[in-house]
């Protein structure tokens, strides 16, 4: 058998990811997840899931759903991407990581056909996840989409419910270049008589949501038209969206009746229950150093929100970005006498130090350049006094090569 890390390297070698490489990995299909469906069983049918789809809020909500549903005493699976430390963080159950010895175990079981179909690491990951909640027996299992929704692999499932947090400019090579276009992808994930939850009632979706929940027969709510009053222990203003379209999807989840206690339970340990990373995170108090995943102008924007109700002396903004991104507009949203550490990511589309430096060659920020997220990291660390804030955003894998560094 080999080992969990040999077996890693050939999932991430070997085989396409759109997170490290981007539109070479994106499948235009479902045919080969439904193959290795059959092959494994249907295991999907085998349990009730959530669906979540959405630009920004996606992970967070799913996280929050999971954490209620297990202060209910559901069985719960959770599947997420991408992962923060190690890949194990995409397939959990009632917040424990899958083993690294059931991993070995599918892949190996599996692996000459994986070779033989070509399939891609997502495909590969979301039967991993489908078998191993089957395996565990789970009562739901909150399944995230990873990137649109229609054309998605996640998307053979026939859920309880689905949800669509929100709809930004994000991955327009694949989803199409306006907000209606893009809704019409995530509302792929809309099924026959199920019902939908949608976060934002936004003049340029909603009626695309409304037509393709008439085409299926499915019964849609507008979280923005529920009034909650619930909190959760994730930190950041806007996770009170997030809160509003979880409260407001578990009142339309069908045959489930949860007491208001177990709600305000649940979202208020949602990082004791799922082990969630990266979300208006703080990894230390003086200087205060903050993480967060955000990453697009939608997210940032929620940053930027959050910035007002801090007190600070001076704000190190430490970012990082993949290709595609228009860095000049999403550092604007920032103030200008902030400092900016600017690196590049460890993975293969991430903008390189070079491009970074040819962008802003003639700005007029402070800008401080290192070729390493880490080295730029240390950097702000070392510079900022004890009142002043760090932000670390721009990406996953920015707020991951921090944290894998505080681990050590």
């Amino acid at each position: 058998m080999s080992t969990y890390q040999k077996t890693l390297d050939w999932m991430f070698s070997k085989l396409p990811m759109y997170q490290r490489k981007g539109a070479s990995a994106y499948r235009s299909s479902l045919d080969g997840i439904k193959k290795l469906d059959l092959l494994l069983g249907e295991p999907h049918k085998e349990f009730k899931s959530i669906h979540i789809a959405g630009t920004n809020g996606k992970g967070s909500t799913a996280h929050m759903m999971a954490s209620v549903l297990m202060t209910a005493g559901y069985k719960t699976g959770l599947y997420t991407s991408p992962h923060l430390l190690d890949f194990r963080e995409r397939v959990k159950v009632d917040g424990i990581e899958i083993s690294k010895k059931e991993v070995v175990e599918f892949i190996d079981i599996h692996k000459e056909y994986f070779e033989k179909e070509r399939l891609s690491f997502f495909e590969m990951s979301v039967g991993l996840a489908f078998w191993y909640f089957k395996k565990t027996q789970v009562d739901f299992a909150i399944i995230e989409v990873g990137l649109g929704g229609r054309l998605d692999a996640t998307n053979i499932i026939t859920p309880k419910l689905s949800l669509i947090t929100n709809i930004g400019l994000d991955h327009t090579q694949f989803l199409g270049d306006n907000h209606a276009d893009i809704a019409r992808e995530k509302a792929g994930i809309i099924k026959d008589r199920v019902p939908v939850v949608i976060g934002n009632k936004d003049k340029r979706t909603q009626d695309v949501f409304i037509e393709v929940a008439k085409i299926h027969n499915s019964p849609i709510y507008f979280a923005q038209d529920s009034k909650f009053n619930f909190s959760s222990d994730l930190k950041g203003s806007y996770q009170i969206k997030n809160i509003q379209i979880v409260v407001s999807a578990l009142s339309h989840l069908p045959q489930i009746q949860l007491e208001k206690n177990v709600i305000k339970e649940g979202l208020s340990n949602v990082v004791a229950n799922t082990g969630l990373m990266g979300r208006w995170q703080t990894i230390n108090l003086s200087p205060k150093v903050i993480l967060d995943v955000a990453h697009n102008k939608e997210g940032l924007t929620f940053i930027k929100n959050q910035l007002k109700h801090l007190v600070y002396k001076k704000l190190h903004l430490v970012m990082g970005f993949v290709k595609g991104r228009n860095i000049k507009e999403l550092l604007a949203l920032f103030p200008k006498d902030a400092y900016y550490y600017l690196g590049s990511p460890k993975l293969e589309r991430s903008i390189s130090l070079t491009e970074l430096k040819k962008e802003f060659k003639d700005s007029s920020l402070q800008i401080s350049f290192g070729d390493t997220i880490l080295k730029v990291y240390k950097m702000a660390f070392s510079r900022a006094k004890s009142e002043d804030l760090i932000l670390v955003l721009g990406s996953t894998f920015v707020v991951a090569e921090v944290l894998q560094n505080l681990k050590k």
